[in-house]
């Protein structure tokens, strides 16, 4: 634990924080309520097929493409941030919203767009679409970052940072809430499109706080040669100091891990939770909310139970920063990212969406106590005229953790709980049916797989069940038809065959799959590599332990000489006089 009290009250820490402090919470709370609301949505429109309103995407071509969004949005800040500390953080901030509104306009038009190039000889246009529109808001969201932190990290100080980045993480968190809230309501069961411009009218309402109320940060005096720099020499000059702090490096890197596991959480598991998850036991308490909430099946919404994360760290993130004010950094980062890992695993290991609920806040809790702790570190060591590029660099492990979880991530699943390939499998070992029927997409389409794997566990006989698929097909003209139309169809050939849909045979067919297939262990060897974070986490501790309780000393004594100097009248030192020295 950390050697000293602080001298402020709860109360009086929150109203030494000035008013730059708030606006860049405000701006950031709508870059989130944008950016979140789609990011809910997105793992699943990208994978869903054309009658459900998606895009028709494989879990890895999906993956692939947030891997890419992850490299823009987090390696740019490395040098966006020298750039909002050279040329101004309000500039920095208009580049990155027009950035955004158009990637969001992109994403909102790609079905048509990607319909246009298809036309005209484009191959896979609709992963193309997409990500260079996810491209767009990844360059954009790296340009708002820097600056933003930046300000955040200027208007705290050492008595203050712990729970400046904690009110920061909270109330940024309340855009994170309502955005999955707001989609689930606009996308109703396909209407994804909505959610996307929704998105990019949020972020232009940015404009106003931007211009009527936030002021732009006085520059500390750039140091000798700094001046003579242009774009060039501020973009090579960025790249470099990092470099310059071998801990910061290890650092960085060791933390990732935890990124990996948070991405994921946004990334795949809606996507788990849409295949694998019976969440009806759920849908009470959500539908007694919000009936746009609750799936016509009677599930939640897969982006409604993730919600329980950003819900839940409103709720408790300022009392959990209260609570590890006092403890080590690195030991709070460690702690949490335990805590974490433990939901993580417990998240994608249950078919029960009440356990599954109860795992996310779980993993939340974790999340709470080193995500913050993390950016208040990373703030703390930062010179005091290079805050902005040091919380650049923090985003180098989200990069890291967000790009190899995707690239990783969407292939373990594509390769062990996709439940289509999977229940298309398991027709052909243990039902009978005969692979090339099996296989096809056109005569077998996505929606009619998990009712015929559980048609056919009843004791239907495959090749009857074959047989009259085909002879129903020959019947129909199907020149001209495509689209829903056609998908329509189809679903009418299947339902002459295998009669309504039965939920509980479904189900049950979904846990054989499960039994036999164990499609959890994505989440296994996924949350292997967070272990292996907490792990490096502990190492750096005790590599660094001599040289942190060196550098707190120094600190303490430049604290106290400036107390004795700036020390206001009730005793409390001034917000911006207690900056720690060069990590």
């Amino acid at each position: 634990m950390e050697d000293t009290e602080p001298r402020a009250s709860f109360i009086s820490q929150l109203k030494s924080l000035p008013p730059n402090f708030w606006f860049a919470n405000f701006m950031e709370m709508l870059e989130r309520l944008a950016f979140f609301g789609v990011r809910a949505v997105a793992p699943l429109y990208l994978v869903k097929e054309a009658y459900d309103g998606g895009l028709g995407l494989t879990q890895t071509e999906k993956g692939d493409i947030f891997a890419i969004w992850a490299v823009v949005q987090c390696l740019v800040p490395m040098v966006s941030g020298g750039y909002a500390e050279r040329y101004g953080y309000r500039k920095s901030l208009v580049v990155a919203f027009l950035l955004n509104i158009m990637g969001y306009l992109g994403m909102a038009n790609s079905r048509e767009i990607a319909a246009s190039l298809t036309a005209s000889g484009w191959g896979n246009a609709n992963y193309w679409v997409f990500l260079a529109a996810a491209c767009l808001i990844g360059l954009g969201t790296a340009i708002f970052k820097p600056p933003v932190h930046g300000t955040v990290a200027k208007t705290t100080d050492a008595n203050t940072s712990s729970l400046g980045w904690g009110t920061f993480y909270w109330v940024v968190n309340i855009g994170g809430a309502l955005a999955p809230m707001c989609a689930a309501q606009l996308r109703g069961e396909t209407d994804w499109d909505r959610v996307f411009y929704a998105a990019a009218i949020v972020t232009a309402c940015n404009f106003l706080p931007l211009f009527l109320l936030y002021k732009e940060p006085e520059k500390a005096p750039p140091s000798e040669g700094e001046a003579e720099k242009g774009p060039l020499g501020t973009f090579v000059a960025s790249l470099v100091t990092i470099f310059k702090d071998p801990r910061l490096v290890a650092f960085l890197a060791i933390f990732s891990c935890f990124w990996l596991m948070f991405m994921q959480l946004w990334d795949l598991l809606p996507n788990f939770l849409d295949e694998w998850v019976d969440s009806s036991d759920l849908a009470g308490l959500f539908g007694a909310v919000s009936s746009g909430w609750v799936l016509e099946n009677g599930q939640v919404k897969p982006e409604m139970i993730i919600n329980i994360n950003p819900v839940s760290i409103i709720l408790l993130v300022i009392g959990v920063s209260w609570v590890i004010r006092k403890f080590n950094k690195i030991v709070a980062m460690v702690v949490g990212m335990l805590i974490a890992l433990v939901g993580f695993v417990g998240a994608g290991s249950t078919q029960v969406g009440l356990v599954c609920a109860l795992m996310i806040l779980v993993f939340s809790i974790g999340e709470m106590a080193c995500s913050p702790t993390f950016s208040a570190y990373i703030g703390l060591i930062a010179p005091k005229d290079k805050k902005a590029l040091y919380m650049g660099y923090s985003n180098i492990p989200f990069a890291i953790g967000w790009f190899l979880g995707n690239a990783i991530g969407g292939r373990l699943y594509d390769a062990l709980a996709n439940k289509l390939h999977l229940a298309r499998e398991f027709m052909v070992a243990n039902l009978g049916l005969s692979p090339e029927f099996a296989a096809s997409e056109e005569l077998l389409p996505a929606p009619e797989v998990m009712q015929t794997m559980a048609h056919l566990q009843k004791g239907a006989d495959p090749a009857a069940l074959e047989a009259s698929v085909r002879a129903s097909w020959q019947t129909v003209q199907w020149a001209g038809l495509a689209g829903e139309e056609k998908a329509a169809r189809v679903h009418e050939i299947y339902t002459q065959a295998l009669g309504q849909v039965d939920p509980a045979a479904v189900q049950l067919a979904t846990r054989t799959l499960w039994d036999n297939y164990h499609p959890y262990m994505v989440w296994i060897y996924l949350g292997l590599m967070g272990l292996a974070g907490i792990v490096g986490m502990i190492v750096f501790y005790f590599a660094t332990r001599k040289a942190l309780a060196q550098e707190a000393e120094v600190e303490a004594a430049a604290q106290q000489a400036a107390e004795g100097e700036n020390a206001g009248e009730d005793g409390t030192p001034a917000a911006d006089d207690n900056v720690p020295p060069e990590a």
